[in-house]
């Protein structure tokens, strides 16, 4: 097995922990926006990705204490259009899920064969986000429609 290059799997799992604190508070910051008649299902789902990307959060940093390494205190980028609509909501999302996906593929990169541990972990998020962003992209069709949003034209 390789050796793990600890100072550059640091660097990414530091990028991811940035990046699912952001997911917090815009998860969060999301779920005051939404009114009108389906805002309880909404902000329920909003408020409980929230609290998924908190645990991402946690599982990271207690990867980046193992690898014997001081966690950020630096969150990731706050996109914000300043629009209520739900479906804005839902693209910066997506946009955002994208972002971290990629980060988690980063990791993945980084520790294949060298940390199976590490390497499985990697795996298991870019399953959890791929979903996620599954999800969301099912959200942001319109009702009938089977094209995935992110492959269609707008």
């Amino acid at each position: 097995m390789e050796q793990l290059d600890q100072a550059k799997v640091v660097a990414v799992l530091n990028r991811i922990l940035e990046d699912e604190l952001a997911g917090v508070v815009r998860y969060t910051h999301y779920s005051f926006l939404v009114f009108g008649f389906g805002r309880i299902p909404i902000v329920s789902w909003l408020r409980s990705q929230a609290d998924e990307s908190l645990i991402h959060a946690q599982q990271v940093g207690e990867w980046i204490t193992t690898l014997g390494a001081y966690p950020s205190l630096a969150i990731g980028s706050l996109l914000d259009s300043h629009q209520t609509d739900i479906g804005a909501m839902l693209r910066e999302s997506l946009a955002a899920e994208s972002r971290t996906l990629q980060l988690y593929r980063d990791l993945l990169e980084v520790v294949e064969g060298r940390s199976v541990a590490l390497e499985e972990f990697a795996r298991q998020m870019v399953q959890v986000e791929e979903l996620h962003a599954a999800d969301v992209d099912k959200m942001l069709r319109k009702p009938g429609e089977l094209a995935s949003f992110s492959s269609a034209p707008r």
